[in-house]
C-alpha cells in the first residue's frame, strides 16, 4: 500500500526516456551493457564483481540521481537489479552462491556529517538489497568512518589513497573474524576506498574480501 500510494503521488520516469512507471525501462535497460568478467587486479581483494562500466551514460544518470538531491533512494533496487542479472549472466557462479553461511555482507560506510546530508548510506541500500535477495546476512554497523574525507571524484590516485588512509575502523571485530566479506559500493574508480576498507577488515580477522559495485570506472 505505502509502495501504490507512492507511486500514484509520487510516479517515477525512466531517466532515459522519461516513460512513467519506473526509474529504468526495459528499453533502456537494453542500452546498458551487462558484464560477464570478474576483475581481479586489487590488491586486497580476492575479487571484483562489478555490473556494468561506468562510463555508460545512463548508470552515471543513475547513480547521480541516487546519490544526489533530490536523492531517489528507492534506485537502490534499480541498481541492484543489475547486479542480480550480471551475477545470474556469469559463466562460474560466484562461490558465496553455494556455501552462502561463510558469507556475511559489508557495505562501504559513510562519515556521520555524510550520512546527515544525504540521509541514508547508498552502500548499505544495496548490500541490503542483495542480502535480502542472496539470503546473507548483513553487518551495516561492523565497519564505520571515523574520519571525513573530502569527495575522491577530483582527486589523483595518489591523492585518493592518502585521503583514505586511516579512513575506517572495524568497531566489532568479533563480527568479522574468519567471515568471507563482501563488500559493498556503488562505483570502483582507482579502488583505494575498497582496498582501505578491505585492509581494515582482514587486520580484524575477516578470512577473504571479495568487491561487489555496481559500476566499475
Amino acid at each position: 500500500m505505502k509502495e501504490f500510494l507512492l507511486d500514484l503521488f509520487f510516479p517515477k520516469f525512466c531517466l532515459g526516456c522519461q516513460k512513467e512507471g519506473t526509474y529504468l525501462c526495459q528499453d533502456c535497460q537494453a542500452l546498458i551493457d551487462i558484464s560477464d568478467r570478474v576483475f581481479r587486479g586489487a590488491k586486497e581483494l580476492s575479487a571484483l564483481y562489478f555490473a556494468t562500466d561506468y562510463e555508460n551514460f545512463l548508470i552515471k544518470r543513475l547513480i547521480t540521481n541516487f546519490k544526489y538531491k533530490p536523492f531517489a533512494k528507492d534506485l537502490a533496487k534499480t541498481l541492484t537489479s543489475l547486479i542480480i542479472i550480471y551475477f545470474q549472466n556469469l559463466e562460474s557462479p560466484p562461490k558465496f552462491l553455494e556455501k552462502k553461511e561463510d558469507f556475511v555482507f559489508i557495505p562501504i560506510p559513510l562519515s556521520k556529517s555524510r550520512l546527515r546530508w544525504r540521509g541514508f548510506n547508498q552502500a548499505e541500500e544495496i548490500a541490503r538489497q542483495l542480502s535480502r535477495f542472496f539470503e546473507i546476512p548483513l553487518l551495516s554497523d561492523t565497519l564505520v568512518k571515523i574520519k571525513n574525507t573530502v569527495p575522491q571524484l577530483n582527486l589523483t590516485q595518489e591523492e585518493r589513497k592518502e585521503n583514505i588512509k586511516g579512513a575506517f575502523l572495524c568497531a566489532k571485530p568479533q563480527t568479522a573474524r574468519n567471515k568471507k566479506v563482501l563488500l559493498v559500493d556503488d562505483i570502483f574508480t582507482t579502488g583505494a576506498t575498497m582496498e582501505e576498507a578491505a585492509l581494515v577488515l582482514k587486520k580484524a580477522g575477516a578470512k577473504e574480501i571479495q568487491g561487489i559495485v555496481v559500476a566499475r570506472g
